[in-house]
């Protein structure tokens, strides 16, 4: 199972400020535990906001319309994140509360989110078709 641990920006990264030199040394102390286990699929950051821009879809078909950073709230704003592969929730879970405050001055949100994977969905659903199909044939032979 793959989850992203996704950093919420703040406003001294979206001022530019970077993070607290111990916040970059425990951040980077975290990403090579995650290596070491063998479960760092990912890790990037972000330019400020101020460096792009947001794409709002008001109607299907209709040209989208193009709104320039900066970026008014910042707290919906992502400024890194951090793919893991791991066997449960519980692990991801256990990972991301040992993940250091990605800024250091104390406004860190860090949102844990599981990653949908096309393949484990496809073969779930195979397998549940499959499944049923079984059912039903065994269900006809029953009722002979």
């Amino acid at each position: 199972m793959k989850y992203v641990l996704m950093s919420k920006a703040t406003r001294h990264l979206e001022a530019g400020i970077p993070p607290s030199q111990a916040s970059t040394d425990a951040l980077q102390d975290f990403l090579q535990e995650l290596k070491e286990a063998g479960i760092l699929v990912a890790a990037e950051q972000f330019y400020p906001s101020s460096s792009g821009l947001r794409m709002s879809f008001s109607k299907p078909g209709d040209r989208p319309v193009l709104t320039w950073g900066p970026l008014d709230e910042v707290k919906e704003l992502v400024s890194s994140f951090t793919i893991i592969e791991v066997n449960s929730e519980e692990e991801a879970i256990e990972w991301a509360l040992r993940m250091p405050d990605p800024n250091g001055y104390g406004e860190g949100i860090i949102e844990l989110r599981r990653i949908y994977e096309q393949s484990s969905t496809f073969v779930d659903s195979l397998q549940q078709g499959l499944e049923h199909e079984l059912r039903s044939q065994i269900g006809m032979w029953k009722n002979r």
